[in-house]
């Protein structure tokens, strides 16, 4: 429960990879976020720190990302943030930085895009099962049956 959400804006900076695992559908790609600020002594933006994440998605996103995420687009993320350390050989500390994706999209701020549902998949074909028979059985004799009552008053009138 106690999860850290982020939203992220930034440039695809690796062509997603997608893997298909017992588990399902994977893709990842790493996502590249440079602060940017105003220098008023010369008057221009300038770039500052560039940080890098490991984007993972999962399951119908990440074929979804495969099919319309490019290096280079800018786009927004919004997912689980995980953030790791680890010592790799004996002396160096090493960290990154994930988002476990549960939404991607094109950044309109900067460029268009055109949408376009991905199709549902084909759900497995079942056994023919018979109709179920909906009809009212018909009352005791002598007593007018469900359908019977039912019907309009016109409908009941003996000539």
């Amino acid at each position: 429960m106690n999860e850290t959400i982020v939203c992220v804006v930034g440039n695809v900076a690796t062509a997603p990879v997608y893997r298909e695992t017992p588990a399902g559908q994977s893709a990842r790609f790493r996502l590249a976020v440079t602060a940017r600020y105003w220098d008023r002594e010369k008057s221009v933006w300038t770039d500052g720190h560039t940080n890098f994440f490991t984007v993972w998605a999962n399951r119908q996103l990440a074929v979804n990302v495969t099919a319309c995420v490019e290096v280079g687009q800018p786009v927004v993320v919004q997912g689980r943030l995980k953030v790791r350390t680890e010592v790799r050989d004996g002396q160096q500390q090493w960290a990154s930085a994930d988002i476990d994706a549960v939404a991607i999209g094109h950044d309109l701020s900067r460029g268009t895009a055109v949408f376009q549902r991905a199709g549902r998949p084909e759900a497995p074909a079942t056994a023919n099962r018979p109709e179920p028979n909906w009809e009212t059985p018909p009352g005791p004799a002598g007593t007018p049956d469900e359908e019977t009552t039912q019907r309009a008053p016109e409908a009941m009138a003996v000539t």
